[in-house]
């Protein structure tokens, strides 16, 4: 017989125990738990395979290359099985991406979208075509997540930032979304708001993890594992053939959950045809894609921009199907304080449109090398009813690459 106090004393122990196990739980994953597949492809992008894109990267082939850009994630990945509604698997997550950085959240940028296929959502950008600016981050998630980020967004942004010039508080997130169903337990609606806050948070400058991470981590894309995927290009303008060139940054960031598995071309190698495989039945899932740019833009030349990233898509095959929400925004750090009604005029740069090819090029050219980063900065995942997506086999890939160049 067990005395009364060590009874006590061994139900506060359990008690403990069990808030420690909760909490863990709960508590974000940062990155996939490391295998030896993870291991060795975690770090490995397509340039490190030899695959050949057009245009010159920045210093991080990333879209942090544009000065200011913070890029954060909360991965949450936890159970493995048959699916049970509201305990899991889990396999989801949620991407921040700040236009400006911390140190100027209450600074708008010039911001344009484009809808390539409109099944999808995108909040908050009814207002960003009324008035030209992005006001606050942009977060990705899966697409039962969207409320629960947008008011997350909201409080957040209370939190940390203050009342518009004219004293008034008010917040349009912007929040898009591609579904993740096929391995997270999607209508368990496992993302929190602090899940949302641990985003914006740890959002920061240089190199951001890709792959399976954040809003992508349970993403497909050409039924191979998909997720993030980043790229970007150095622009060199000239006004005259003689004249010194000017130098911009163009950065692309994708979620990418899009495409049917013999579509995939990689650098013109019809890849996919040549690793058979299947996970839908039909063309199924999305793309939302970020682009920002240092370069001084209007609203509606960033529009432009967003709309090239469709190109880029195409390239590696995609038709952007009738299931597909394919949607895009571009922004420009450029031109800093030119919304506030604390004056009537403002002093703003542009590019004339017909110097604008080169930042064309390079938003075609930073989308493709980002589809392709996700697929090869990846790894096989196993997700709910033991569902499974494989990686893009890297060794496949080199071989195929060598035959048809």
């Amino acid at each position: 017989m067990i005395p009364k106090r060590f009874r006590r004393l061994l139900v506060v122990l359990l008690l403990m125990l069990m808030l420690v196990v909760d909490s863990s739980a709960r508590e974000p994953i940062k990155s996939p738990p490391p295998t030896p597949a993870t291991a060795e492809t975690k770090v490995v992008r397509a340039r490190d395979l030899g695959v050949p894109f057009d245009g010159a990267p920045g210093k991080l082939n990333a879209i942090t290359d544009v000065r200011g850009v913070e890029v954060g994630y909360t991965t949450l990945i936890s159970g493995e099985g048959k699916l049970e509604v509201g305990k899991g698997p889990v396999r989801t997550g949620v991407t921040a991406i700040i236009p400006r950085g911390h140190d100027s959240l209450n600074d708008p940028v010039y911001a344009g979208v484009f809808s390539l296929n409109g099944n999808g959502e995108m909040t908050g950008t009814a207002w960003v075509e009324e008035s030209g600016f992005l006001e606050g981050p942009i977060v990705i998630t899966n697409t039962h997540s969207v409320g629960v980020a947008r008011d997350a967004v909201i409080k957040w942004r209370i939190n940390h930032g203050a009342a518009d010039k004219t004293g008034y508080w008010w917040s349009l997130p912007l929040v898009a979304e591609t579904w993740d169903g096929w391995l997270n337990d999607i209508n368990g609606f496992h993302v929190k708001p602090e899940d949302v806050w641990h985003a914006l948070d740890t959002a920061h400058g240089g190199a951001p993890e890709e792959g399976s991470v954040g809003g992508g981590t349970g993403m497909i894309c050409y039924e191979f594992k998909g997720g993030n995927g980043t790229a970007s290009r150095k622009i060199d303008l000239r006004a005259s053939k003689d004249a010194a060139p000017r130098s911009f940054a163009v950065g692309v960031f994708l979620q990418a959950n899009f495409g049917r598995r013999p579509q995939l071309t990689i650098a013109g190698a019809p890849i996919g045809k040549e690793i058979p495989g299947e996970v839908y039945k039909e063309e199924s899932g999305s793309c939302i894609a970020v682009v920002a740019t240092d370069a001084p833009l209007l609203p509606n030349q960033l529009k432009r921009l967003a709309k090239r990233v469709s190109l880029g898509l195409a390239r590696t095959g995609t038709i952007s199907g009738n299931g597909s929400g394919d949607l895009f925004i571009a922004f420009s750090t450029a031109n800093p304080n030119v919304a506030g009604p604390d004056q009537i005029t403002h002093d703003v740069q542009t590019i004339p449109n017909d110097l604008m090819d080169p930042l064309f090029a390079g938003v075609v050219q930073a989308t493709e090398e980002a589809v392709v980063n996700t697929l090869v900065d990846n790894h096989s995942m196993t997700g709910r009813d033991n569902h499974r997506v494989e990686g893009l086999p890297h060794d496949r890939l080199r071989q195929i690459m060598r035959r048809f160049r």
